[in-house]
């Protein structure tokens, strides 16, 4: 099989995340790269060694120069609507950096395109391809605390970024909740129906506008997730994956986004306080492709046997809506109801 010949669009600081493990990958070749500064452009392509690929400033002109199958999008959210139009207009399979859309319109707009066009569009959440959470989904998957019913995380990070991220609106909850809120979905197996949040700007704060939030969602399947979150929180720092309680009613478990899970299970049936058992958790499973590499190699396994990537857009507009939604009740103060989405 022929492989798969790429465009890449916007040549950003996250466009190396996506160029370093598609070097690896023979079955997706660059035919181009392409963005508003044609200097980013041409660095990418010196600094991979892609002597083949064109440079370019104009995504469309670019596609009907050299027909590629596929674009991967590496642009700011506010492009994407474009990026993806453009692409699907032209024949392409598209791959999108996170969040799928800047608005729930644009990503329903999008999402119709793409099925307009026959093509597939998924989007880079990298955090699904990560061994730790994968153990973690299975153990909840194989009922190690019974029925689950609470979840909680936290997310505590002082992140001094400079540049837009000091301007913007929502930041945590715009920003950097979507790998959170896709992760509680990907480790529950459940889907939101409604969420109560509230979001502020501590004193101190180096940001100009609400960067903590709290939620609490109601899921399917009668489970209820908490977040807790805050990206101007100096000292004890989470990780970035955040940690996590888990609480079934036959035990609890808690996992630190890395390495350290605890299982404890009722062990009896008798005293105040059950007797529990300790339960040692498997071994991390040995996964080839992590991370952005995950997602893309998915993405491309997708294409040659028909199935759907994990990450496809029918289903991660719903960690999308979990961000605006929470957005919207933060806004209200009010219970927003999650409507079911494709």
């Amino acid at each position: 099989m022929k492989p798969y010949r790429y465009v890449l669009v916007g040549c950003g600081g996250i466009s190396g995340a996506w160029l370093k493990p598609l070097a690896e990958m023979p079955e997706a070749v660059c035919a181009g790269l392409v963005d508003i500064n044609r200097d980013a452009a041409e660095r990418r392509k010196q600094e991979f060694g892609l002597t083949d690929a064109v440079t370019g400033t104009h995504l469309a002109s670019m596609l009907r120069k050299v027909k590629p199958a596929l674009v991967f999008d590496c642009t700011v959210p506010e492009a994407h609507i474009k990026v993806a139009r453009t692409a699907f207009a032209a024949g392409c399979h598209v791959l999108c950096e996170k969040p799928l859309a800047d608005t729930m319109a644009h990503a329903a707009t999008m999402l119709k395109a793409a099925a307009a066009a026959d093509r597939v569009h998924a989007i880079i959440q990298n955090r699904r391809f990560d061994p730790h959470a994968r153990r973690v989904q299975s153990l909840l998957h194989d009922g190690v605390i019974g029925r689950l019913h609470t979840v909680y995380s936290d997310f505590f990070i002082g992140a001094h970024f400079g540049g837009f991220r000091d301007r913007m609106l929502h930041v945590l909850l715009l920003d950097m909740a979507i790998h959170t809120f896709d992760a509680a979905r990907l480790l529950t197996g459940c889907d939101p129906v409604a969420v109560l949040a509230h979001e502020w700007n501590p004193p101190g704060s180096w940001y100009d506008h609400h960067a903590s939030a709290s939620a609490q969602f109601e899921m399917t399947n009668s489970v209820v997730y908490g977040y807790r979150g805050s990206w101007c929180s100096e000292g004890l720092n989470t990780t970035w994956e955040s940690a996590w309680r888990f609480i079934g009613d036959q035990g609890s478990m808690s996992w630190d986004g890395r390495d350290g899970v605890r299982i404890q299970q009722v062990s009896g049936t008798e005293g105040f306080i059950r007797p529990l058992a300790d339960i040692e958790p498997p071994p991390v499973p040995a996964m080839t492709w992590q991370g952005h590499g995950g997602v893309i190699h998915d993405f491309l396994e997708s294409l040659g046997s028909g199935k759907q990537p994990e990450t496809v857009s029918t289903d991660n507009v719903k960690s999308l809506a979990m961000v605006h939604a929470a957005i919207k009740s933060a806004g209200s103060g009010r219970r927003v109801v999650i409507p079911p989405l494709a």
